[in-house]
């Protein structure tokens, strides 16, 4: 691939959780999460996904319990666990992440992350489809409330998250940014992209 990202194997592979995090029940009591156990630097790997790639059509017959550990690397393409739950699935949203992607299936630390600090990443960063949405309960003030599938078009999110979105979703941010300083519209755009992922 053009990023550097070497082509994904449509072969099921195991994920991956640094040894220096750990799964454990959320501060707040909002669930399970992910917190370091050790210090973390900037640039560190944190997890890889793994599991076996699925379509849309199969992500639409999860259960919604199935589905919220799905994770979007391409335009049709998902990222299902092996099991019902792997530990990089315990990795939750935040609006405000310290958390972010290289390449589809990595997550590496956008700064250093301190011990028992919660380990998060903004699933805007790897997200476009409506099946995938949910309101957001991160404690941050700058929550926006509710992960949408348009999220990755807002201007405060892909400044907060520049250099750390999915391939394929850096691909159409790059596309539009494209078409608007060619001056043409980006309503063409947006409805070519919505209807490749809705």
């Amino acid at each position: 691939m053009k990023d550097g990202t070497p082509p994904r194997t449509e072969e099921p592979y195991p994920s991956y959780l640094s040894p220096k995090l750990a799964i454990q029940p959320c501060h707040d009591g909002r669930g399970t999460g992910v917190y370091a156990a050790e210090p973390i630097e900037k640039g560190e790997l944190l997890a890889v996904w793994g599991g076996r790639i699925i379509d849309r059509a199969s992500v639409a017959k999860l259960a919604p319990a199935e589905r919220r550990y799905v994770l979007q690397v391409g335009d049709d393409r998902y990222l299902a666990s092996l099991d019902h739950v792997d530990p990089p699935d315990y990795i939750n949203h935040c609006c405000h992440p310290n958390g972010g992607l290289r390449g589809e299936d990595q997550l590496v630390a956008m700064r250093k992350i301190a011990v028992g600090e919660e380990v998060s990443f903004d699933y805007a960063t790897t997200d476009s489809c409506s099946l995938l949405e949910f309101a957001c309960e991160c404690p941050k003030r700058s929550c926006r409330r509710r992960v949408s599938a348009d999220d990755w078009r807002r201007a405060d999110v892909q400044a907060r998250n520049r250099g750390y979105f999915s391939p394929y979703l850096q691909r159409r941010i790059d596309a539009l940014k494209r078409v608007v300083r060619g001056g043409v519209a980006t309503d063409g755009a947006r409805v070519a992209f919505r209807q490749s992922d809705r």
